[in-house]
């Protein structure tokens, strides 16, 4: 019925909650984001247009960011006949790492899986040390060390929380 809502706890604030990816094999896509990120499965369903899955880090319940998977059955895409394009090779899901030896695990172990796509490379200062890494649609995933992004948020906004 209109008006009604189906959960009952909503963030205080309109806040950024997700990304989403359509994937070919959802059972593939969870595992490889498990082994190679430190997501964990938060949720997975499925309805007539397909299967679902909702990824992310379970330390982060107070201000969650989900990767979202979809798989849509044959006949069922609502966006068909649109193709699903892979994010890259710009396009990325960025990872800060708190060491360059995670970063060189890391790409040390896509290599092995024959999922490296660059690096690892030290790139210029607002970058940092970075790798990229592919998932099995093809999606691009960095991993970076000394990037920054961490630093800078909580530096500018961490103190704007302080004073507020």
């Amino acid at each position: 019925m209109a008006g009604e809502t189906n959960y009952a706890t909503r963030p205080k604030r309109t806040t950024w909650t997700h990304i989403a990816l359509a994937v070919k094999d959802i059972e593939a896509s969870i595992a490889w984001y498990q082994k190679f990120t430190h997501l964990r499965l938060l949720q997975q369903g499925e309805d007539k247009a397909g299967k679902n899955a909702w990824l992310g880090d379970p330390t982060q319940a107070e201000s969650p960011f989900i990767l979202v998977l979809g798989q849509f059955f044959e006949g069922h895409d609502p966006f068909a006949p649109a193709p699903h394009h892979p994010m890259g090779p710009f396009a990325h899901i960025g990872i800060e790492a708190s060491t360059k030896e995670t970063v060189d695990e890391i790409a040390a172990e896509a290599k092995a899986a024959g999922c490296l796509g660059l690096g690892p490379v030290q790139m210029p200062k607002q970058i940092g040390y970075v790798c990229f890494i592919k998932d099995p649609d093809g999606n691009t995933v960095e991993y970076s060390f000394d990037q920054g992004v961490y630093e800078k948020a909580r530096d500018v906004w961490g103190k704007q929380a302080q004073t507020a």
